[in-house]
């Protein structure tokens, strides 16, 4: 839905990444692996599309990480994780998807059954009769982040989806996103409001973040790519970590959608908080405005949101 696949609970590419994620940076050479496992439940929520279709998944991904500590503060990592998803209402798709319903000359000219046809299919979307529990499909990531430095870092993402039978507009088969992405950090990261930090320490929090994303359906068309360029914040309070972000994406739909390519606003905010030093809580609400409509699309508001916990070993 609104930010497409949304497979991760933390995002392993922050503004202020340090060593493996549980604040300790890692010495130039060393190695370390880590067994995750992450559970999410997320929603969906359409608004600019009739009938506003939801989504709603619960999610338990297992996998784990493998990170290099390099110079300079850097470090390399490798992290992938696979698991179910239960889904109600819609499995996730791409970001822009565009959803092209039938027309009453497409189908035959026989009244009644036209009716009845109508009526079946539109509470089998899930757009009229809530968010139905439907299946359980498969969905997974594997990410790559290189940090030359603790200032800025990189990383390439491949999420694959896998809708284990056709339902509703959902088609048996995968899906797939592809995700390339980098931060630039203006500070150290290190804002902490509960431990005395003032207007003067904000620099040390402020990033800037650039992403690219490409998706395919399951019936392998090409949905579209889009670009954030986003500014954001970050800091602490205590122990709590929250990050602000937003800005601009430039969205091309995929040809199928015949809708001409467009500026949409959007952006995130996301917290996280450290239960214990290998378990953390995170959650995070996604809202994104689409500036244009045409058919099966329309202006208005999507949004995402999730929250879940993170164990490592």
């Amino acid at each position: 839905m609104a930010c497409g696949l949304g497979l991760a609970g933390p995002t392993t590419l922050q503004a202020h990444a340090h060593g493996d994620g549980e604040g300790e940076e890692l010495e130039p050479g060393e190695f370390r692996a880590r067994p995750v496992i992450t559970i999410e439940g997320h929603g969906g929520f359409e608004n600019n599309l009739e009938g506003r279709p939801q989504h709603y998944a619960i999610d338990g991904l297992f996998g784990g990480v493998l990170e290099w500590g390099l110079e300079n503060g850097g470090s390399l990592a490798i992290e992938a994780q696979v698991g179910p998803a239960a889904v109600w209402g819609e499995a996730e798709h791409f970001y822009g998807l565009v959803h092209i319903e039938e027309h009453e000359d497409d189908h035959h000219e026989e009244e009644e059954g036209h009716d009845e046809h109508a009526e079946e299919e539109h509470e089998d979307h899930g757009h009229s009769s809530g968010s139905p529990y439907r299946r359980t499909d498969v969905k997974g990531y594997l990410q790559v982040r290189y940090e030359p430095n603790e200032q800025l870092a990189f990383s390439a993402m491949w999420k694959p989806y896998y809708v284990t039978e056709d339902q509703g507009e959902d088609i048996k088969g995968f899906k797939h996103e592809m995700e390339f992405g980098a931060i630039y950090a203006f500070g150290d990261g290190d804002v902490n409001f509960a431990l005395g930090d003032g207007l003067e320490s904000i620099v040390d929090g402020i990033f800037i973040s650039a992403k690219n994303a490409t998706g395919w359906e399951s019936d392998n068309t090409y949905v579209g790519n889009y670009t954030d360029v986003w500014p954001g914040f970050g800091f602490n309070y205590d122990k709590l970590n929250v990050t602000l972000s937003g800005g601009p994406r430039f969205y091309s739909p995929g040809s199928y959608a015949k809708l001409p390519s467009r500026t949409d606003w959007g952006g995130e905010i996301a917290l996280e908080y450290p239960l214990s030093k290998n378990t953390v809580l995170f959650a995070h609400w996604e809202p994104m405005y689409s500036t244009q409509g045409g058919e099966g699309w329309g202006k208005g508001f999507q949004h995402h949101v999730g929250s879940g916990v993170t164990f490592s070993f």
